[in-house]
């Protein structure tokens, strides 16, 4: 079965990982007011849709990035992912933490990652980019190369969309917000009223 952005989709809404209430939305860390909430750990309690993912994720980089040399993950949502993905393309795993750590070595990067490496960072969801970013960042100062960023969902946010052109950093996803409505609503998950709702948030999260 070939691996769409729609079959993605499905499996992460068949298993609760993403969960929509339009009416009755979720806050944010940030404050924000969502009708989405986005929890890809659970798919470490589905092997099939784990390893859907990680093929999902590995064609892809074999596709765009055939040179990658190494594959890291994300503290702490991506690690997973990125070790079924490095274990599919049989190459060398690192992860990066959100900032290195108050003790030892103080690593931010674990693992072994040469100067001039080809590098591609997997992360489980792109909301504003914000995270990954600085996961970019931090491996672009250890002298690596990041040929791109691979995730399993995006929300397609104007402003995550922005923070990657200006960085110009290439990152590509399993599915996305748009799709996965589209299929929720496919599957009578929600109706078209609710639709409209979730498309509009998408157009200005803040002010919805």
């Amino acid at each position: 079965m070939p691996i769409t952005s729609q079959l993605v989709a499905q499996k992460l809404l068949e298993i609760k990982a993403v969960s929509l209430q339009p009416t009755e939305p979720f806050t944010w860390a940030s404050g924000i007011k969502s009708p989405i909430y986005c929890d890809n750990r659970l798919t470490m309690g589905f092997p099939e849709v784990r390893r859907l993912i990680a093929e999902g994720l590995a064609a892809k980089i074999k596709e765009a990035y055939p040179d990658v040399e190494v594959i890291a993950g994300t503290a702490t949502a991506g690690i997973p992912h990125a070790a079924w993905v490095s274990e599919l393309l049989n190459l060398p795993m690192i992860y990066i933490r959100g900032k290195a750590k108050g003790h030892g070595k103080g690593n931010q990067i674990e693992g072994i990652l040469h100067d001039g490496q080809k590098v591609v960072i997997i992360e489980d969801l792109i909301s504003t980019g914000g995270s990954v970013l600085e996961a970019v960042s931090a491996t672009k100062e250890a002298g690596a190369t990041v040929l791109g960023v691979m995730a399993i969902f995006t929300y397609g946010l104007p402003k995550g969309i922005q923070a990657f052109e200006e960085v110009g950093v290439a990152v590509d996803t399993l599915s996305s917000y748009d799709i996965l409505i589209q299929e929720a609503l496919e599957i009578d998950a929600i109706n078209s009223d609710e639709l409209k709702l979730l498309q509009s948030w998408k157009q200005d999260p803040t002010a919805w």
